[in-house]
């Protein structure tokens, strides 16, 4: 048996069970000190006084003198396999040029599908491997990743053939998020119901029968796809078994939210401009919030509203957005600071929105995201002496271990 023992703080999240958390109860983080965790293989065993701990020969103990130590970071939205770059949009944005101008003029998402046509599978395993290391040097223990730079069968399998060669490469739960319907290619940019069949009749059941993806995601936006179109593709998706996810009221408000309710999602992403009638009606449902304040940034627009979901009851999860052209951003210390300084949330529900809910969100809240008996024994150990340094030093990995299923993989001094 292991035993994590001398920390300065163990904030377990607890949930008593629930596994999620909504409302104020995102504000209870269980902070325990002059504690230790027990770990049997791969799970918690349990969490006991520094006191009663008499013979630690039985131990293989791991000493995190003045650390504090979080339930294992959980990562719930990223697009982070993807070739080429968009740094001169980025630019054309300071300028003025808005995200729809930019993907009118055949910038945007069309671009990177060109560099991820152009890329080889093993091109792009090559490029997501120091990214998924990134994240797990960050605290990361759960991490998704969507498709939807490829747009066509061929190109959308072998990105989720690269996440999947991923999970077989790391010990941290990869979880693979199938998203065709991110826009329309140019090959379809006329023939929308072409480009559906495709999706419904082609890439959803062969996704399906090779097991490449547990969700299906789509984007509903006016430049991208209508109520209409997702509810097409989201009823097909259901038929095959695909958990559903769906990017939402992100610019404009087109009764997405609605529909996701009606398809019971998992969780509905952005909401940037929901309105007040729409969060009282999200937080009456199970869907995650799942909110994305390193877009806004990036765009240098609204951010969403995050206090008044939480106050409303819902429940609410942080991820980066990590992508090459909207938030270009794979630091989740500073999605997490941002989040405290532009939407009014506490560390406390900072951190819960990082990991339960989070969890939740990827249908993983009953494996990990806390630090309850019984459940995984995944970890992220900061150098501070007290949880609020970590969303106070903007930017800044505080990060000095990452333990996966009871094992350390990744600590500060092997960069």
């Amino acid at each position: 048996m292991k035993l994590l023992a001398h920390s300065s703080q163990i904030i377990t999240v607890n949930t008593d069970g629930k596994n999620c958390k909504r409302g104020n109860e995102l504000g209870d983080i269980g902070v325990l000190t002059e504690h230790a965790i027990v770990v049997e293989n791969d799970t918690i065993k349990d969490l006991i006084p520094n006191s009663s701990i008499k013979n630690t020969s039985k131990y293989d103990i791991i000493d995190l003198q003045d650390k504090v130590i979080l339930p294992g970071l959980v990562e719930c939205h990223t697009h982070s396999v993807f070739a080429g770059s968009r740094a001169n949009e980025f630019k054309l944005k300071l300028q003025g040029n808005s995200y729809e101008q930019i993907a009118k003029s055949g910038g945007g998402i069309i671009s990177t599908v060109s560099a991820v046509r152009n890329s080889s599978l093993n091109e792009l395993v090559k490029l997501l491997i120091p990214r998924v290391k990134y994240f797990i040097s960050q605290g990361i223990t759960t991490l998704e990743i969507k498709s939807g730079y490829g747009l066509d069968l061929e190109n959308e399998i072998k990105l989720l053939e690269a996440i999947n060669k991923l999970r077989s490469m790391f010990t941290i739960d990869i979880i693979p998020t199938f998203l065709g319907a991110h826009t329309y290619p140019p090959e379809f940019k006329d023939n929308h119901k072409g480009y559906l069949d495709l999706i419904t009749q082609k890439m959803l059941p062969q996704i399906a029968e090779k097991k490449l993806a547990k969700f299906c995601d789509a984007f509903c936006e006016r430049t991208a796809f209508s109520t209409e179109e997702v509810n097409i593709i989201f009823t097909k998706a259901k038929e095959l078994g695909f958990h559903l996810r769906l990017h939402t009221e992100q610019f404009h408000n087109i009764g997405g939210l609605e529909l996701a309710l009606t398809h019971e999602t998992v969780s509905v992403d952005h909401l940037e401009v929901m309105t007040d009638k729409q969060i009282f009606k999200l937080a009456a449902f199970d869907n995650v919030a799942v909110l994305l304040p390193g877009a806004s940034f990036f765009l240098n627009y609204e951010f969403a509203p995050a206090r008044k979901l939480i106050d409303s009851n819902a429940l609410v999860a942080l991820a980066t957005d990590y992508n090459p052209g909207s938030s270009h951003i794979s630091n989740m210390n500073l999605i997490m600071s941002i989040a405290a300084i532009k939407m009014e949330m506490t560390f406390e529900e900072i951190i819960s929105s990082v990991t339960i809910n989070a969890a939740k969100a990827v249908l993983k809240n009953n494996e990990v995201g806390s630090i309850e008996i019984g459940k995984k024994a995944d970890f992220a150990v900061f150098n501070a002496q007290d949880y609020s340094e970590i969303i106070y030093s903007v930017g800044k990995n505080l990060n000095a271990m990452t333990i996966k299923n009871g094992k350390i993989i990744y600590q500060e001094d092997e960069l």
